[in-house]
């Protein structure tokens, strides 16, 4: 447990009262520098060092130590930020002595914590489902339409196929077309060819792709295609996905319903739209090894974006060297 604001070193406590004092800072952040220096004068103490002579090796290994306690980088980053602040206030103190207490001047040559620097953020893969995971979405999506056999579950189900088949984003799923408009009045952001199998969209940077379908989520498509052909079509909008009302879908409706599904398919966690393209990346790319066309199919500008979903352990990484490396399969001849 870190120190009461009483039990710190004398200077810390006069850095913390400037701090309050000239800066005006807020309660929460004087809190947050209190148990940062607690924190500080006790690695100091468990190395019987005296806070005044403190080196930058020092600092290394104390900020080591945080992060073998599992602290994150930003917890630790912002642990350095307030042992530099209170070492770089005692260099600029020399006119100023606290009784009993030797001149910071006096021990301290340069910042110890300078260059000092927390381990970065480790870029965390965006959440997707496993395998099992969306496919038991997609199959409760196809099972309700089969059995209640409705306007809003065959929808439904249309919607989750072709989001997990093809990796759009929410909104250009829902700006897709039954049809590509031939009138220049209104030109299709995205239509589906249901004689390709393939839907084209359009993505970020006004960029148009085309993104192959599935041949079973064209099954929940065209099944949806003839209950959508069923409402009055005077009052239905040329969206492919709409309320019973005719109205283009909101993305609201979408993640409701899914974040719905997935709570009767039985996952646990909370699902979005977005998860689902995650997870068309990250199934197709473990599949088929072939980052650029996962990039292409997900319309990502730099192949950076698509790196993301690179997780692949060792084992598989020496598997692929041994089956496409010209040395090793010479090597085992």
């Amino acid at each position: 447990m870190n120190p009461r604001l009483t039990e710190l070193h004398p200077l810390m406590q006069e850095y913390l009262h400037d701090l309050h004092v000239l800066r005006q800072l807020s309660a929460h952040t004087l809190k947050a520098y209190q148990m940062d220096l607690g924190a500080l004068q006790l690695f100091a103490a468990e190395d019987t060092t005296d806070l005044l002579c403190v080196s930058n090796a020092h600092i290394r290994r104390w900020a080591g130590r945080m992060h073998a306690k599992g602290k994150s980088p930003r917890s630790i980053a912002r642990g350095l930020s307030a042992w530099r602040g209170w070492y770089d206030w005692l260099t600029e103190r020399d006119a100023r002595r606290s009784p009993g207490v030797a001149n910071a001047a006096d021990k301290l040559f340069a910042n110890p914590v300078d260059d000092v620097k927390a381990p970065k953020r480790l870029k965390s893969l965006p959440k997707a489902l496993s395998v099992e995971q969306a496919l038991s979405l997609v199959n409760q999506a196809v099972r309700e339409a089969q059995e209640r056999d409705d306007f809003e579950s065959i929808r439904d189900a249309a919607i989750i196929d072709l989001l997990y088949s093809s990796g759009l984003r929410l909104s250009e799923l829902l700006g897709i077309d039954v049809m590509q408009s031939k009138d220049r009045q209104h030109e299709s952001a995205g239509w589906l060819d249901w004689d390709a199998g393939e839907v084209t969209v359009l993505g970020k940077g006004g960029k148009r792709r085309s993104v192959p379908i599935g041949a079973p989520a064209m099954a929940s498509l065209s099944k949806w295609r003839e209950h959508r052909d069923t409402l009055d079509r005077q009052m239905i909008s040329a969206g492919l996905f709409l309320s019973a009302t005719g109205a283009r879908l909101s993305p609201r409706t979408v993640q409701a319903r899914l974040r719905s599904l997935a709570i009767r398919a039985g996952l646990p966690t909370h699902v979005h739209p977005h998860m689902m393209r995650h997870s068309f990346a990250s199934h197709v790319l473990q599949s088929s090894q072939d980052l650029r066309a996962v990039q292409e199919m997900l319309g990502h500008a730099s192949i950076a974006s698509t790196q993301i979903y690179t997780s692949l352990d060792f084992q598989h990484l020496a598997q692929a060297y041994d089956k496409a490396h010209p040395r090793a399969k010479a090597g085992k001849g």
